[in-house]
């Protein structure tokens, strides 16, 4: 898919919620803390962003990350692999060649700026996904749209270099050709096909369901299912899906207002806080927060999550990772309580 007023706040680390402060205390009587530590499994976050287009915000990502020692996962367009001058050669399922809902890279220059940073993104230990090409409606796609769908996006990346005139990097063909796992759906637009095609095509998950709350993935398929989750946001605490462009939408209903910037960014900083801490001071479920490589309402959005990133990626007992890392480290937790 392409809230309480808080005031401004200058401190980063965030005030201790009751239900924390009521948890510590529980546990400060009782000896022992380092044991019950190891009783509470760690709290995973983890932060997506879906395009990976804007090639001034896969810098400012990459900067958060190395800082912040969290890593993220990237959903990416493959038709900002390709040039406007080539974009005869994308024809997405039901659609003439050359049409996009998301456009393409202006130039070969712009490509192969956003390869560089594909491909640090990956050996910095983040991750890539799919987000497919154009950027369609594909909820009433049939399994052959999807996969023809796929099958473009992955002749789009493992050709992508030579296809702007350049070398690609070594490592760069078994990357393309085994290193995306993931797929997230354009605006989050699921159905039969698209998940049959998911399982044909083997990928080991899907990121595009939305769930009342954190929720752990559903590993009952062979594409394990992760859902964005609804969380409490604004002075009425209505729920909301944690992604920024929703944010944007009840915020300004999708007009940008950045003279409201600041208190837009406080209220996405209080949402992710709230959600974060009910889960850290409670059953630990992995906790996902969606952004776009877009700016919206001034940089509010991605502002508040620079500010979350710094204060919580550091924290005990919190692993800021991306989804195939989560899915090890779950994988592993539930084999440690089973035996």
């Amino acid at each position: 898919m392409f809230l309480s007023e808080v005031s401004p706040v200058s401190v980063k680390k965030p005030a201790i919620s009751a239900l924390t402060a009521a948890v510590v205390a529980a546990f400060a009587g009782l000896g022992d803390t380092a044991a019950l530590a190891e009783e509470r499994p760690e709290q995973l976050v983890l932060i997506s962003f879906d395009g990976a287009h804007d090639n001034r915000l896969w810098e400012r990502s990459l900067a958060m990350a190395n800082s912040s020692g969290a890593r993220f996962t990237y959903f990416l367009s493959c038709t900002f692999l390709m040039s406007k001058a080539e974009r005869q050669g994308y024809k997405a399922p039901r659609h003439s060649a050359g049409r996009s809902n998301v456009g393409f890279a202006q130039d070969q220059a712009e490509a192969l700026t956003r390869l560089g940073h594909i491909w640090s993104a990956y050996q910095a230990g983040n991750e890539i996904g799919s987000h497919g090409c154009g950027h369609f409606d594909g909820k009433d796609w049939s399994k052959s749209d999807w996969l023809k769908e796929f099958d473009q996006f992955d002749a789009a990346l493992s050709a992508a270099w030579e296809n702007n005139d350049a070398e690609a990097p070594s490592g760069w063909a078994r990357f393309a050709t085994s290193a995306i796992r993931g797929f997230r759906a354009p605006y989050l637009a699921t159905g039969d096909g698209l998940f049959a095609a998911l399982e044909s095509r083997g990928f080991g998950y899907d990121a595009s369901t939305v769930s009342k709350g954190p929720v752990s993935p559903d590993f009952s398929r062979p594409a394990a299912h992760f859902a964005l989750p609804l969380i409490p946001e604004g002075p009425k605490q209505r729920a909301i899906i944690a992604m920024d462009y929703n944010l944007f939408v009840r915020h300004s209903a999708a007009i940008e207002t950045p003279s409201k910037s600041k208190e837009f960014e406080e209220r996405a900083l209080e949402a992710f806080r709230a959600a974060f801490e009910a889960e850290y001071s409670g059953k630990r479920r992995p906790l996902q927060l969606g952004f776009h490589f877009v700016e919206m309402n001034g940089g509010a959005y991605w502002n508040a999550l620079e500010r979350f990133v710094e204060e919580t990626c550091g924290r005990a007992e919190v692993a800021c990772v991306t989804y195939q890392d989560a899915i090890e480290r779950l994988k592993t937790r539930a084999d440690g309580s089973a035996s």
